[in-house]
């Protein structure tokens, strides 16, 4: 299960949280322009270079999350039971559900691109290698105009406009949005008494406004209540408020071991959680074990390399001690 989120504030960011019952090796990957990779069964020599986080197999870094050097972003998460991937298709763009992510990041520079590209797209059930099938995903797509949610289910491809700028994991895309007029009364301000004209009754406590956001772990409960505080948020404008906002926001809807067990016993928990800055080219973390925030830079010296570039996720809890 995962999150994720776009968030403006004189600058546009994008983050998400993984939530998995263990790490997918996970790394931190900058994709220089020149650096080759395989979309397509053709290998691209260059194209736009990438930050984000990605598994890397066999020389290819697969994305979870990631931005390209233009400001356009995408995310996939998990969508099991819903996502329908199909054989190639005559006519079709065929793009495999592993390197969709890369597609578009390597391919487009806003989000409308990649909308109009995608009305033609089939997502195959290709797998990267015999033993990694596809994974069901669906996918947010996102630069600082637009918000796209992508979801391939039995009845096609479909594109949404996600004017939440917020997605997590089943139900699909419509149902998330429906479910939103159920808490259409939420508010952070203190309610005023609808009970009952005769009946003098008021707030005890601050947060009653909120009274009924959803705090469990499920898919539709993370989408309302990251929505509720994404768009009811105040900080300041700065890089560093912002992206402390951004991991606020991420920690509301975040998993601790042994909140969500699995029907096989696992312990699904937030491996990590990211946030992208377009602004500054800089890719944020920090995972359950470590929660001080690491950033990683795509500089202007690294975008025209042509060599792939990992970086291990810390991992070890950092403290800074007073004395």
């Amino acid at each position: 299960m995962c999150t994720c989120i776009t968030f403006k504030n004189n600058g546009f960011y994008f983050g998400r949280n993984l939530d998995l019952e263990r790490s997918f090796g996970e790394q931190a990957v900058i994709l220089p322009r020149r650096c080759p990779i395989r979309l397509q069964n053709q290998t691209l020599r260059e194209h736009p270079a990438v930050i984000g986080t990605a598994h890397v197999a066999d020389g290819t870094p697969l994305f979870a999350e990631a931005m390209n050097e233009h400001g356009l972003c995408a995310a996939g998460l998990y969508f099991p039971q819903n996502a329908v991937y199909r054989p190639p298709k005559r006519g079709k763009t065929n793009v495999a559900a592993f390197e969709l992510i890369a597609w578009v990041l390597c391919r487009f520079e806003t989000a409308a691109e990649a909308q109009t590209a995608l009305q033609n797209v089939n997502i195959t059930d290709r797998p990267f290698r015999p033993d990694m099938p596809a994974t069901a995903l669906h996918w947010m797509i996102a630069d600082s105009e637009r918000c796209l949610t992508v979801e391939q289910t039995e009845d096609g491809l479909h594109v949404y406009e996600n004017k939440f700028g917020v997605l997590t994991n089943n139900p699909p895309f419509p149902f998330q949005c429906e479910n939103m007029r159920t808490h259409m009364a939420l508010s952070p301000y203190a309610p005023e008494n609808r009970f009952a004209p005769a009946l003098s009754l008021t707030p005890y406590g601050q947060g009653m406004g909120a009274v009924g956001l959803p705090g469990d772990a499920s898919p539709p409960s993370r989408f309302v209540r990251a929505a509720f505080l994404k768009h009811n948020s105040v900080c300041a404008k700065d890089e560093a408020a912002n992206v402390t906002q951004v991991f606020h926001i991420l920690d509301s809807v975040s998993m601790c071991k042994g909140s969500v067990i699995t029907p096989q016993g696992g312990l699904d928990h937030t491996v990590y959680a990211s946030c992208i800055s377009t602004s500054t080219n800089t890719f944020y973390y920090k995972t359950y074990d470590n929660s001080q925030i690491t950033a990683i830079r795509l500089k202007e010296a690294t975008k025209n390399g042509k060599t792939l570039l990992t970086f291990s996720f810390e991992t070890k809890q950092q403290i800074r001690f007073e004395n």
